[in-house]
């Protein structure tokens, strides 16, 4: 049985012949060490330089090749998402105006601004001119017909190329064109407070997104892709952005219904969310949730109790620290790899895998260690 079965029987809740190893992304230093060379993959500073430069076909060669050869040495890495090769700016794309202001700045001729922090790899915008002149939106905004038209077919070369060269035996968590599930509107009076203030534009809202993805869905879901993998950040450490009623109201219908959509087509369905979601998980589990990956390192989340109360119906994708990658020792890494396979393994429904990332700044000696204790545990199975 190849990976891609693994994977797939062990989110069905099937018996499988061992438990899988996925990340939920892997940041360039650590794709540079295995493959040797620089890399666009990950370095999300460099890559929007380039596209800003007009070097798109160089960063999406990057992408590309560098992608497939990480995952090809490395071997052991059973599930893989998009994430290393995103969706991209199509072939007859034209950069921006954006000049340098100075080695950590960046402005567009419209007076947006972004800034880059070497120390998290990444570039924000920190000034928006538009962000103060937003208009309160209004129900009319969200009632009209939605008509999708298709992308150009180069915005997926990368996607494509992951697929055509490791899809055959490796499970590819693809993106879609997003989840409906917690609608934030724009404004001052959007965000959260739009589901007291404007409960009805909310609903609405939520139903334009449901048939807007739907429609998109024709040219996201890739073919050959075996999931769809979801991201939408739910809780801070201490519990969900909104209570379980409120969700239940103005979030669980269309996240069901979503899901449904996705199912209908094919393809399994996973969801990366951070934060203490456990008083969510019934809910996700009604809407149809087959995997939920990123178990934050806090007692709600812990791995054992999340297995013991939701196990029957959820697959869980997760029990390495980032915390203890980033910090600790290799000895520190084998033993939360035995813990996490120890706890996780017995009766299935488990994909070894960090709590988020394998961040900028990993030890190189700390990947290798959960690779090495990984891989020993996982031939003794």
């Amino acid at each position: 049985m190849n990976s891609k079965e693994c994977v797939r029987r062990t989110i069905a809740r099937e018996p499988a012949p061992y438990v899988p190893l996925g990340f939920y992304v892997v940041d360039h230093d650590t794709i540079e060490h295995v493959i040797g060379r620089p890399t666009y993959v990950r370095n999300k500073i460099k890559t929007q330089v380039a596209f800003w430069e007009g070097r798109r076909d160089e960063v999406v060669d990057s992408f590309k090749k560098d992608t497939v050869e990480f995952f090809q040495k490395i071997d052991c890495c059973d599930i893989i998402t998009f994430k290393e090769a995103p969706i991209v700016p199509p072939k007859d794309y034209v950069p921006p105006k954006v000049k340098r202001v100075d080695d950590v700045t960046w402005e567009h001729e419209d007076g947006t601004i972004w800034r880059a922090s070497d120390l998290t790899n990444d570039i924000s915008i920190v000034h928006r001119p538009d962000a103060m002149t937003q208009q309160t939106p209004k129900l009319e905004d969200y009632t009209g017909p939605v008509h999708e038209t298709p992308p150009d077919p180069s915005v997926f070369e990368a996607c494509d190329y992951l697929i055509e060269h490791l899809g055959k035996d490796r499970y590819i968590a693809g993106t879609s064109c997003g989840l409906t599930a917690m609608t934030q509107l724009p404004g001052e009076s959007g965000g959260y407070l739009g589901y007291y203030l404007m409960p009805g534009v909310v609903h609405a809202a939520a139903v334009q997104s449901l048939e807007r993805n739907r429609q998109r869905d024709a040219w996201y879901i890739r073919p050959g892709q075996d999931a769809v993998f979801f991201e939408q950040d739910m809780a801070a450490s201490k519990g969900p952005m909104i209570g379980p009623d409120v969700f239940r109201e103005f979030c669980f219908p269309y996240m069901k219904e979503r899901i449904r959509q996705v199912r209908d087509r094919g393809p399994q369905v996973i969801l990366h969310n951070c934060g203490n979601n456990r008083s969510l998980m019934d809910q996700f589990i009604d809407a149809g949730l087959q995997c939920y990956q990123s178990l934050q390192t806090i007692p709600d989340m812990e791995l054992g109790s999340l297995k013991r109360d939701f196990g029957d119906h959820l697959t869980f994708w997760g029990g390495i620290s980032l915390e203890v990658l980033l910090t600790g020792t290799p000895d520190d890494c084998h033993r939360l790899v035995r813990n996490a396979m120890e706890v996780g393994a017995p009766n299935g429904g488990f994909i070894l895998g960090p709590s988020h990332s394998i961040a900028k700044g990993t030890p190189y000696d700390n990947f290798m260690a959960i690779l090495d204790e990984y891989v020993r545990l996982r031939d003794r199975l």
